[in-house]
């Protein structure tokens, strides 16, 4: 019985998605809040933090998502899920006992090698739930979970970490992640590939040279690549970074601080992330390139934002104008991701994901929180504890306006390709 038949039960499969995604950024992200308890402990420098919060975590959640999503080609989707969320789960526990930075650093590359497993996996199974038109809407919605687990893990993690200290918090947000683990395992149902758009004839996996000449040869799928590695840039910055910088230049206590940011970051980037892909799906049925336009368009009204909340020294107008970039920093996501799960063949679909977020991480989570880190050092010995504030400034406003460059790229070749296809 395909139970994808029922409206509900697809409605039922992405909520649950949703939530392992929402479960992944809590333990992703849990460590921006308290990592100036961690700096404080482990004598750590801010390039140090921005290693630890970026790149190191990077580089081995791009290079495990490869493979794993290689398997996801030809194997379960959901046992899959299941199992990684598992990993993850247990690792961000075993935070919580590290002594030193290199036992820390050990610790998140295992949290990325888990979470590798979650969005190629789930990207396929969604594009095989729900057909092109209603795509970026239903992926935006699991994107969603981006910031609904990022509004969680900055809250507890806050409260927590005031209380009771940075390692209980990594404990206590870590193992919940098994119970949700055992749900996807026992009421997901692996849909069939291509359901959505009735093309259910069985296909071999695509060879991972193929999808990568496939993606190549267009060369709007490239500028999309690179324009959302430029938004993430940015988004991972202010996400990374925000929580030292209120606390060092206004003194705010995680608990307080925790509650401001998951409003900004969990509600209003929520709701910014799925809004943002149903304007595309709405528009982008009388002209494809919306879907790119409109990401331009959010990571560019991003920079007002955040030129206030870093260029302000008055503490409430920061926390009132922080409530605001997160709304567009994750525009761009459903909208490019339903790009590409539109271009590539069915079997194309995780390992496309892969690669997708291969760019977007390395030069997104790994570029742009040690990026700001490293500025941050550099102004130091001029700027004291307010050298974040310009690092945040000299950099983050220059990559959004390169990422909206590249979205407009993107537009003008994929009209172009359009037509010499047609």
């Amino acid at each position: 019985m395909n139970k994808y038949e029922s409206p509900k039960y697809r409605s039922y499969v992405l909520v649950v998605l949703t939530l392992v995604y929402a479960v992944n950024f809590i333990d992703r992200q849990l460590l921006t809040i308290l990592q100036e308890s961690i700096k404080v402990e482990l004598d750590l420098s801010d390039l140090q933090l921005g290693l630890l919060t970026g790149l190191a975590f990077a580089i081995f959640y791009v290079l495990a998502g490869i493979p794993i999503a290689r398997l996801a080609e030809r194997s379960n989707r959901r046992n899959i899920i299941a199992a990684s969320i598992g990993i993850w789960s247990v690792m961000t526990a075993i935070s919580g006992f590290v002594v030193n930075y290199t036992q820390l650093v050990l610790a998140r590359i295992g949290v990325g090698v888990g979470e590798a497993g979650c969005s190629p996996p789930a990207h396929s199974m969604i594009s095989d739930m729900y057909p092109p038109e209603k795509r970026a809407s239903a992926l935006s919605f699991y994107s969603a979970g981006i910031n609904i687990g990022i509004m969680f893990g900055i809250l507890f993690g806050g409260i927590i970490n005031e209380y009771f200290g940075w390692r209980v918090a990594f404990m206590v947000v870590g193992l919940p992640g098994v119970a949700i683990a055992l749900l996807v395992w026992w009421t997901v149902q692996e849909p069939i590939r291509g359901w959505s758009e009735k093309n259910t004839v069985e296909q071999q996996p695509a060879s991972f040279n193929r999808v990568l000449s496939f993606i190549l040869a267009r060369k709007y799928l490239i500028h999309v690549s690179i324009a959302a590695g430029l938004s993430a840039f940015a988004g991972y910055s202010i996400t990374n970074w925000a929580p030292p910088f209120f606390i060092r230049s206004f003194g705010m206590g995680t608990a307080e601080l925790g509650w401001w940011l998951a409003v900004s970051v969990g509600l209003f980037g929520a709701v910014g992330t799925f809004l943002w892909g149903v304007m595309c799906d709405r528009f982008g049925k009388r002209d494809k390139r919306w879907y790119t336009w409109l990401p331009a368009m959010a990571i560019f009204l991003a920079i007002i934002p955040i030129v206030i909340v870093f260029s302000t020294e008055n503490r409430t107008v920061a926390l009132i104008a922080n409530l605001f970039p997160a709304f567009f920093l994750t525009g761009y996501l459903g909208a490019s991701l339903a790009i590409f799960h539109g271009a590539v063949e069915p079997r194309m679909r995780a390992t496309s994901s892969a690669l997708f977020f291969l760019v977007l991480n390395i030069i997104g989570l790994g570029c742009g929180p040690t990026m700001v880190g490293f500025v941050s050092d550099l102004l130091q010995p001029t700027m004291g504890a307010e050298s974040l504030r310009y690092a945040v400034l000299y950099v983050v406003p220059v990559v959004c306006v390169w990422a909206a460059i590249h979205f407009m790229l993107a537009a003008r070749d994929m009209a172009k390709y359009e037509s010499e296809s047609a």
